[in-house]
């Protein structure tokens, strides 16, 4: 019998991939359930004892020991379990509270009883072990590809085995919930499935590995495993966005000036996109050219449609697209699709229009700019709109705008630069000792009240707007060039002005306030 338990623990350990260690404490606990259970019946005590039982894995020879916990006092219900003190420092002087005293007894028969009692007890054992080892072992895994066959389908979640086929009872099971699969997905149990592993969680029931194929990760993923560039980092893929099963935007940047980022994507006659897009469903695919100018990165998304302008607020990160009246249902696309994953992958708000209606806008928004500037700083209304159409949108922006930016406006000269500059300056300078004054005579618990720390929508500019306008003496090189980007950028001397002026915070505040610098 000493063999056959060596025997159990090492085919029990090799077909269920778990350590030896595991077996042996299995077949140990369920002997000393055994034990415990026939010493209640045959003593007819009211309570179990505790017993140990140790295994030698060199000889097969198991030893039980009956064993009592230290305590200050016994409690009543553990009193087969429990011994005080000073009756422990009788039997032996280096004992202390919380620590075991132990006596060797008659080991019990490896009965058919007890045989069955350490079965259910080794099953148990090793499906914790085998839980733990699969949560471990696709703990590392997550945000990785996972492949897998189609077990079974069950209210409309798909049951993966990423065991062996011919295994089992597998504990490697993932699950794809049914909101996570791609709509209209025709799938079948046998089937070879791949997905995106999102998350491992350990339950009662089993470790349970959520995959998806919905996410945009999975595209990237898809995209790594076809493209051998993205893989060496001579392409990065920077931005997915999905409608699933339709279509889907990525956004792709070549680490190799001599590399073209989007044909090594596309592949051969397109074959590594057309191998993608069979794995997503028939799903489309467009490529999409990664550029640190924003504005140009828009343009990109917004593929196949022709941009003609476009407008940025950069304190809301919005854009305003213009495009030409008939192009304007392919910009949106079907249900809004094209521009909604043009504004995913590029993180910016987009709102698409005609390019009438841009005009229009355009011109309502430099009617009011101007009626400011030409209050503001008493200028004529032929200067006020050269100010609003180059993208200034308060008098704090002309006054502390850099020579270098007012000169590029080629409808100014040096002299009225200085001038409007000179202007902006005085009016400023004229609104905080108004509002100086105001404050000085304004109660003091008015003022602590004012900067009490209270959540407030403060912001130091009112608006930061670019324009990109796309006139047909411009190339489309032209139309994101940096030079005439640069042109209708604010200058960061703003932030000079700032830094000035934090010694009078209550004159700052009502400045901006009243000059449409919202803080």
């Amino acid at each position: 019998m000493n063999k056959e338990i060596l025997m159990v623990i090492e085919t029990v350990s090799n077909e269920k991939n778990v350590s030896k260690e595991v077996i042996i404490d299995a077949i140990e606990h369920a002997l000393a359930s055994s034990v415990k259970k026939k010493y209640r019946l045959d003593r007819k005590c009211e309570f179990d004892i505790d017993a140990r039982v140790s295994i030698d894995l060199d000889t097969g020879e198991y030893t039980t020991y009956r064993r009592w916990q230290i305590v200050e006092e016994i409690e009543e219900e553990m009193s087969d379990q429990q011994i005080i003190l000073e009756d422990a420092k009788v039997k032996s002087k280096d004992l202390e509270i919380d620590d075991y005293y132990e006596e060797e007894i008659d080991s019990i028969e490896f009965s058919r009883i007890v045989a069955m009692a350490a079965k259910n007890v080794i099953v148990q054992k090793v499906r914790e072990a085998e839980r733990n080892r699969v949560v471990d072992m696709y703990q590392s895994k997550i945000g990785q590809l996972i492949f897998g066959i189609v077990k079974r389908i069950e209210k409309g979640n798909v049951y993966m085995d990423l065991g062996m086929p011919d295994k089992q009872n597998s504990m490697e099971e993932a699950m794809i919930m049914k909101d996570a699969l791609i709509p209209r997905e025709a799938i079948r149990p046998g089937d070879r499935l791949r997905g995106y592993l999102r998350d491992v969680q350990s339950e009662l029931r089993g470790p349970q590995l959520y995959i998806t194929r919905k996410a945009p990760e999975f595209l990237v993923e898809l995209f790594k495993l076809e493209v051998p560039e993205v893989g060496q980092g001579l392409i990065e893929i920077l931005g997915a966005a999905r409608d699933p099963g339709l279509r889907a935007k990525i956004s792709v940047k070549s680490n190799d000036p001599k590399l073209d980022a989007i044909g090594a994507c596309v592949g051969m006659r397109g074959s590594r996109v057309q191998s993608v897009s069979n794995e997503l469903s028939g799903e489309r695919i467009d490529i999409i050219m990664w550029d640190e100018d924003p504005a140009k990165f828009v343009i990109n998304a917004m593929s196949p449609a022709e941009v003609l302008s476009i407008v940025v607020d950069e304190e809301k990160k919005s854009m305003d697209i213009a495009v030409a009246e008939e192009q304007l249902s392919q910009a949106i696309g079907r249900g809004g699709q094209n521009v909604r994953l043009a504004s995913e992958l590029t993180g910016w708000d987009l709102n698409v229009m005609s390019k009438d209606d841009s005009d229009n806008k355009i011109m309502e928004e430099n009617q009011s700019l101007s009626a400011i500037f030409m209050d503001e700083l008493n200028v004529d209304e032929d200067v006020a709109d050269v100010l609003a159409r180059e993208g200034f949108s308060s008098i704090d922006e002309v006054a502390y705008c850099s020579m270098d930016e007012f000169s590029s406006i080629d409808d100014f000269d040096e002299d009225l630069i200085n001038e409007l500059r000179k202007r902006a300056i005085e009016k400023i300078e004229a609104k905080k000792e108004k509002l100086r004054g105001q404050s000085n005579n304004a109660p003091s618990s008015a003022y602590s009240k004012s900067w009490s720390g209270e959540k407030s929508s403060f912001s130091l500019r009112r608006r930061v707007i670019s324009r990109w306008t796309c006139l047909p003496a411009f190339s489309r090189s032209a139309f994101v060039s940096s030079d005439f980007a640069r042109r209708r950028m604010v200058s960061p001397c703003f932030w000079v002005f700032l830094i000035s002026s934090l010694c009078d915070w209550t004159g700052l505040v009502n400045d901006y306030s009243e000059s449409r610098c919202t803080l």
